[in-house]
């Protein structure tokens, strides 16, 4: 089903905003069959996928989702990928700073998994330490240069395509990048014209979400077994979902 609103993407333009995949490889191979199928028979000019974030962690398969999103498999596409909060906080766990250990109790455990290391709880503080310097033996270098290389935001027409949100009441160029990932309460509670409309995951819905000034396609792939997709073209949207 098809909805119209005020915003409009580039003419000749078809965008694709892939929410959050936290280590579905699965769903996201599915997906991205529908998405490649449909701009085969869309005669759009411009391709873009924007992929909004949070590809590991929860789920199995985080090591090969993100070899797969290093290889690239949609062809005549530009791609975007955009860095979750999940992703930040792997990053900062890799460091030691402070605060990444909490890494470990949103999915971290399934993602040093993923990568080889034998974990099944919450470690002690020596013993987390051990796995930090495990993972930094194990990541592949461009793993995290994949990492670090995750742009931020992205802006298309009449949207801006960010992992989380935006902060109301402050401008789009002065936003905290922390927000951008981060956000949750104060967004989703906002009506606010931000002045794009913007397209985010990190908030589950059962379904994907239209609002007056934001549309959501977190549809909790881990355990819904959803991953979703919303379509832009002109000033309508859909959604293609697994």
């Amino acid at each position: 089903m098809r909805h119209r609103h005020q915003s409009f993407a580039p003419e000749g333009t078809r965008i694709y905003a892939i929410g959050d995949m936290h280590g579905r490889l699965d769903l996201l191979r599915n997906l991205e069959d529908q998405i490649q199928a449909d701009a085969d028979g869309s005669g759009a000019a411009r391709r873009i996928a924007v992929y909004l974030g949070d590809y590991i962690d929860r789920g199995p398969d985080s090591r090969a989702l993100i070899d797969w999103l290093i290889a690239g498999h949609l062809d005549g596409f530009e791609t975007h990928l955009l860095k979750g909060n999940h992703e930040d906080r792997m990053l900062k766990y890799l460091e030691g700073s402070d605060g990444g250990e909490r890494w470990l109790a949103i999915g971290g455990l399934e993602t040093l998994q993923s990568y080889g290391i034998g974990v099944s709880a919450l470690p002690s503080i020596e013993q987390g330490d051990q796995w930090r310097m495990e993972l930094i033996r194990r990541l592949p270098p461009e793993h995290l240069a994949f990492l670090t290389n995750l742009e931020i935001k992205f802006e298309c027409g009449d949207y801006l395509f960010v992992h989380a949100g935006v902060r109301p009441g402050i401008a789009l160029e002065d936003q905290d990048t922390r927000d951008f990932l981060w956000i949750r309460d104060e967004f989703l509670g906002s009506n606010e014209d931000f002045g794009r409309m913007v397209v985010h995951g990190h908030s589950i819905g059962a379904t994907p979400q239209i609002q007056t000034n934001r549309i959501c396609v977190d549809t909790g792939a881990y355990y819904s077994h959803h991953l979703t997709a919303a379509v832009l073209e002109g000033n309508e949207v859909w959604f293609l979902q697994t």
